[in-house]
């Protein structure tokens, strides 16, 4: 495959210099001074865009890298002065609403670079002079003009640079280079009228994203938006499903030069499957191919998530297991029977809602229609540790008392946690702060002539509070009803004893706590604490509002962050000792699901996760023998068919044996090439730190 040929190449690589991406948009805003601070961001783009050089694979079927972002033609104090420069004028980050974003692309498909120029223009042209927003709006729409211009003379570039490498390549690559030229060529200006092309615009506006410093882009539904050009193609016989296959890999596997080139991996999310804008199941033959091109790439960097129904046919997700069975631990699947009533709730039209993808990890986001993501980390066991060293715990005298004290103590955290986010995500000004380029990619920026983080995106700001430790939580909240109000095993103070002693001398104390009902076990005297977590915490953030009025979602997720919250939480009473991590997102605590997948999902589904707007995650480790045969699958098919009957919201599956995870700890060297899921995203085993390394092999793995 030409796939190899390119891994070999980007392998390859030596990287000559350092990143000179803010000495580019240095050139852009030092060559424009005089100018209003809005279009000096522009000119900051069309330098970073223009002027670096244009790096084309000899195996490239999709043109568009990163390698240009580098350089050994700059001094260290040019670029230092850069850097001053750049830190002078300021920019976006992830609280402030600058990246985690899912683009228009189909927007951009239909109209085309030049289309998209006219759409600026014509909106220019219906400004009214008498506006008192008039300067603001027509700055706007100039700056965003200069920025498509642009990136259409980038992607002209990149076909002349493709037109070079023909010149000096071997004569069975030469063909192919010159057709890399010739759909660059075409979709400069114009709206694309074939696969490759449409594929190609695509891939130049991500990879620009990337350019821009922006991370965590997320590539939507592109066997959605993609489809058009796909079966007009197969359908008049000039592309093979094989070449599609070939392309979209060719595509996707440069998301690997992000670690080649800076050392970590970016979080692409791409969406496949699920219902359309009508209700209908979108599953097509284009989410078998993007399947396969994951498959093939076995990268950690497309973060493939699956949109699951029940009108899903049981033929892609087997499919989907046939790819997670191969380690990669991906896709992500996602129930829309739970996500779509949850982004309802947020008052977005059904329509919209329908059409969700993912950002980030497991994110929902309306595609192209608000600004960027935004979320931060609430540690909710923190606060039951704060609960039970009040002085007035000692007089409670029954659970619910204690549970209203939990409740009060929780609503302080969530006000603590809202203004602090508030505070730093309307530190800047927008009207100073904008961001041209991106705005082109969600409606109706451009219409309204207002930038995405200033009004100009059809639905407001959203932000997402990641709850962590439900599995923690309902495990400790069950210890205390039945040791200390139950079964009065222990009093309130005995329990608090031995919590602050780190359990040293109540040894005793702990092997009984540890060996009470456990969340993922089926059990209602302890699921329903993770029951009333989801309802009280959704209760606490549903109030809040962003600065343009949009909601604040809640996240039953963590990421890797159970482990660093961990260290930050005392001893707690289901025997957890102190420092140690928390239970992952929504599953139970590692080790403490005993009862098999059956029990796990039996209880993970209780809670009411249409109240969970941005998502959970349930991770789950199962043997491989498990996907080996179409039988086995069929029993994981019916298990998560049934988990999401019952209100599951997503689920991740590690494929990766015990026995492989302690090899690769003990010898790294033989599986550096080892993928396995952390918390939504899959990542490189042996890179990672040793303590999420260690949360991983702990997973209860079930067959």
């Amino acid at each position: 495959m030409q796939l190899d040929l390119l891994k070999d190449e980007i392998a390859s690589l030596n990287i000559a210099g350092k990143c000179q991406r803010n000495y580019l948009k240095f050139l852009g805003y030092n060559e424009h001074l005089s100018e209003p601070i809005q279009l000096c961001r522009a000119y900051a783009v069309e330098a970073l865009f223009t002027r670096g050089k244009k790096h084309i694979y000899t195996n490239d079927l999709i043109a568009g890298s990163l390698m240009g972002l580098f350089s050994n033609d700059i001094s260290e104090e040019a670029l230092e002065n850069a850097n001053r420069v750049i830190s002078s004028f300021g920019e976006r980050n992830f609280t402030t609403n600058a990246d985690h974003f899912a683009p228009d692309y189909k927007g951009l498909l239909e109209l085309g670079v030049g289309g998209i120029i006219e759409k600026i223009d014509r909106s220019e042209a219906k400004l009214a002079v008498n506006m008192f927003d008039y300067n603001q709006k027509k700055l706007f729409l100039q700056a965003a003009r200069i920025a498509m211009k642009a990136f259409s003379a980038m992607i002209a570039q990149y076909s002349t640079a493709a037109l070079y490498a023909a010149e000096s390549a071997e004569p069975h690559l030469r063909i192919n280079l010159m057709e890399v030229a010739k759909v660059c060529n075409a979709v400069s200006q114009n709206k694309p009228t074939s696969f490759r092309e449409a594929l190609q615009l695509v891939w130049f506006a991500h990879t620009s994203f990337v350019y821009e410093g922006r991370y965590a882009m997320a590539l939507g539904r592109i066997d959605q938006y993609l489809y058009p050009f796909y079966k007009n193609d197969i359908d008049s016989g000039v592309l093979s499903r094989g070449q599609a296959v070939d392309l979209v890999s060719g595509a996707l596997y440069k998301i690997a030069e992000n670690r080649k080139l800076f050392g970590g991996d970016d979080v692409v999310n791409i969406c496949i499957g699920g219902l359309n804008s009508n209700g209908i199941d979108a599953t097509n033959e284009l989410s078998y191919v993007l399947l396969d091109a994951v498959k093939y790439c076995n990268i950690p960097g497309p973060n493939l998530s699956a949109r699951i129904s029940s009108k899903s046919t049981d033929k892609f997700l087997d499919a989907c297991l046939e790819v997670i069975g191969t380690g990669l631990g991906y896709p992500a699947l996602m129930n829309d029977e739970v996500n779509i009533p949850a982004l309802e709730r947020m008052g977005y039209a059904p329509e919209d809602c329908r059409n969700y993808a993912m950002v980030g990890c497991i994110e929902n986001f309306i595609v192209g229609k608000q600004p960027p993501w935004s979320d931060g980390r609430f540690n909710v066991p923190k606060y039951l540790e704060l609960t039970l060293n009040l002085e007035a715990i000692t007089s409670l005298e029954t659970m619910e008392q204690f549970m209203d004290t939990f409740l009060e103590q929780l609503r302080y955290g969530a006000d603590e946690y809202f203004n602090s986010f508030y505070t730093g995500n309307t530190s800047l000004d927008p009207k100073n702060y904008i961001s041209p380029f991106l705005s082109c990619f969600c409606a109706d920026c451009i219409d309204r002539a207002m930038d995405i983080n200033d009004g100009g995106a059809i639905y407001p700001s959203v932000h997402g509070a990641a709850c962590i430790g439900i599995g923690s939580v309902a495990d400790s909240l069950a210890a205390i009803e039945w040791a200390v109000f139950d079964k009065k095993l222990v009093t309130i103070n005995e329990l608090l004893q031995a919590l602050k002693s780190n359990f040293v001398g109540f040894e005793a104390l702990r092997a009984k706590l540890l060996s009470l009902p456990k969340y993922g076990n089926n059990d209602d005297y302890v699921d329903k604490y993770a029951c009333w977590y989801v309802d009280a915490i959704s209760s606490l953030f549903d109030k809040y509002r962003t600065y343009d009025g949009g909601r604040v979602y809640i996240g039953i997720a963590s990421n890797v962050q159970n482990i660093s919250a961990g260290a930050e939480v005392a001893a707690l009473p289901d025997g957890r000792k102190a420092g140690m991590p928390l239970s992952d997102a929504a599953s139970p605590m590692y080790g403490q699901d005993k009862n098999g997948s059956t029990s796990v999902i039996n209880s993970i589904s209780k809670p009411n996760y249409k109240l969970v707007a941005c998502g959970s995650v349930l991770n789950q480790k199962f043997s491989p023998s498990m996907f080996k045969e179409q039988s086995k699958r069929a029993c994981l098919n019916a298990l998560i068919r049934t988990y999401f009957k019952q209100g599951g919201q997503e689920m991740q599956i590690n494929s990766v044996s015990r026995d492989i995870l302690k090899a690769a700890l003990e010898n790294p060297e033989y599986y550096s090439s080892l993928v396995v899921r952390v918390s939504g995203f899959s990542a490189y085993y042996t890179a990672m730190d040793k303590s999420v390394q260690l949360d991983i092999l702990n997973r209860t793995e079930h067959s």
